[in-house]
């Protein structure tokens, strides 16, 4: 079995019913520090694998790097105890690249559900995009509705353990997808998706729609607005500040895409809707 899973012993109790025993699958979470000319930049918590894409799209949505060939090399070291976990990487950036400034280093851990923790500032969170987003994109809701279940269809490691968010780039236009990334957590996944793109040579992502599993939250729309993406789609709820966020760096997102229904907070003008009569409604107070 590959680090991407892990076996354990499970009790599954059923209410009224049986106790089994048994062994299960769950998805391998273990710590990367990244490390640029051998100063330690980061530690994220991450599911194994693509290790190199992560870095790449994690120095992209900082700003430390605006195309992939600024990274010079990279290469997993030992960690303290002089053993290789693969679980340390360490990035060398081109002569014209200036090392990362201090304030984006992170003084702990971010975990598997957070990627902006740890930033020294506010300022320090909002990250200017190399790649304004002026896409003519315009997607058509029936191929948007069909993305979460090509996704799902994707998850190849959530299928075996139930434990991994997912994160996918599809043409815009005709619904192909063009790369697929699971981790634990999911700004990590999105990390793996920029780092490939950039890697491949295809940034600015114009035309292009990143479907994610959760809920989208700021970090993602962050990131998708340094790819130059000009959609994100989740299954679930957006965050005000991520709404915020879209709307500032001309971002159409879409939440709530399940079944035959979405819901768009900003840039709705990518999306092809029939002009129709729209009901007006107030939110209810609770």
């Amino acid at each position: 079995m590959g680090r991407i899973t892990a076996r354990t012993r499970v009790t599954r109790v059923t209410v009224g019913g049986t106790v089994s025993r048994r062994e299960d699958l769950l998805a391998v979470e273990e710590p990367l520090e990244l490390r640029v000319g051998g100063t330690p930049l980061a530690v994220t918590m991450r599911t194994p694998g693509h290790d190199v894409d992560l870095a790449v799209g994690f120095l992209l949505s900082e700003g430390v790097i605006v195309r992939g060939d600024q990274v010079a090399a990279a290469i997993h070291c030992a960690g303290p105890d002089g053993v290789n976990t693969y679980n340390v990487l360490d990035l060398t950036l081109a002569p014209d690249v200036p090392n990362p400034d201090a304030s984006i280093q992170r003084s702990f851990f971010m975990t598997s559900s957070c990627g902006v923790c740890g930033k020294a500032s506010i300022d320090a969170v909002r990250t200017r995009s190399a790649y304004p987003i002026d896409d003519d994109l315009r997607v058509d809701p029936a191929l948007l509705i069909t993305l979460p279940e090509q996704l799902r269809a994707g998850q190849e490691v959530f299928e075996k353990t139930g434990g991994l968010h997912a994160a996918a780039l599809f043409d815009g236009s005709t619904g192909e997808l063009l790369v697929l990334r699971e981790d634990v957590g999911r700004h990590n996944a999105v990390d793996k998706v920029i780092g490939w793109a950039e890697r491949e040579g295809r940034l600015p992502l114009r035309g292009m729609v990143l479907q994610v599993s959760g809920r989208a939250s700021f970090e993602l729309t962050q990131k998708a607005s340094m790819a130059g993406i000009p959609v994100l789609a989740a299954v679930s709820a957006p965050s005000s500040l991520a709404v915020e966020h879209a709307k500032d760096a001309g971002l159409t997102l879409v939440g709530f895409l399940r079944g035959e229904s979405m819901v768009i907070y900003a840039g709705a003008e990518r999306i092809l809707v029939e002009q129709q009569t729209v009901e007006q409604q107030t939110v209810e107070q609770h």
